[in-house]
């Protein structure tokens, strides 16, 4: 079991000290070599599962599919045309999960991109947080302190989001992935800055674990 700046967030028997030394070495300068390109069920197995989210309702299961060129994933938003490409025309597979939490009905949803290597991924990555970095998640966004999941991230919260109440967009590159959290409700309290920090750290740990060659394990805390 790991914190997050004092919140505990659970990891699996296999991920350890190694683990903590590889964390946002994507490129594989750990003497790992080049970063694994997943496939469909390791993509899947990278969204987090009921499991992995106690104290959530599953909303839609982890799935991955495997993109149709002409219409690349809905998540996949880019600001043009040539991004566009960038973005979307090197993705391998993608996937999606959805929860939500009473009594705030706090919506939770989550996304991966899985590109054949590295440089694809930093690329779309690039061309994503220009879509949706900023003002996207909603007027007046400031950024959210992350810390440093991954190896490159952005988070960004706003008063109101599409739900009418604050929401948050998180982004994050582990490897060839691209990872998208997005949060959002109905009310006036949005999901804390801490919880925003958990869900980036345990999603990028998954990835890694990914990457790694293991099942992925970690999970937020308990609800």
């Amino acid at each position: 079991m790991s914190r997050v700046d004092g919140h505990r967030y659970i990891r699996g028997a296999a991920a350890g000290a190694a683990l903590l030394l590889l964390a946002g070495c994507g490129s594989g300068e750990d003497g790992g070599g080049a970063a694994k390109a997943l496939g469909k069920a390791e993509v899947s197995s990278v969204l987090p599962d009921a499991k992995a989210m106690p104290g959530w309702r599953t909303q839609l299961e982890p799935d991955a599919q495997e993109p149709v060129p002409e219409y690349p994933p809905t998540v996949c938003l880019t600001t043009d045309k040539t991004k566009r490409a960038t973005a979307c025309g090197k993705i391998t597979y993608y996937g999606v999960a959805a929860y939500v939490r009473k009594p705030d009905v706090t919506s939770l949803n989550y996304w991966v991109l899985a590109y054949p290597d590295e440089k694809s991924a930093d690329a779309a990555y690039d061309a994503l947080a220009e879509y949706y970095g900023g003002d996207r998640v909603g007027v007046g966004a400031v950024p959210v302190d992350i810390g440093e999941p991954g190896d490159e991230r952005e988070a960004n919260r706003a008063e109101m989001g599409t739900m009418g109440g604050p929401a948050t967009i998180t982004q994050l590159r582990v490897g060839t992935t691209v990872l998208g959290i997005s949060t959002g409700n109905q009310g006036k309290e949005a999901v804390s800055d801490q919880e925003v920090k958990e869900f980036a750290a345990v999603f990028a740990e998954r990835a890694q674990q990914a990457q790694n060659g293991e099942k992925p394990s970690a999970a937020v805390a308990g609800g």
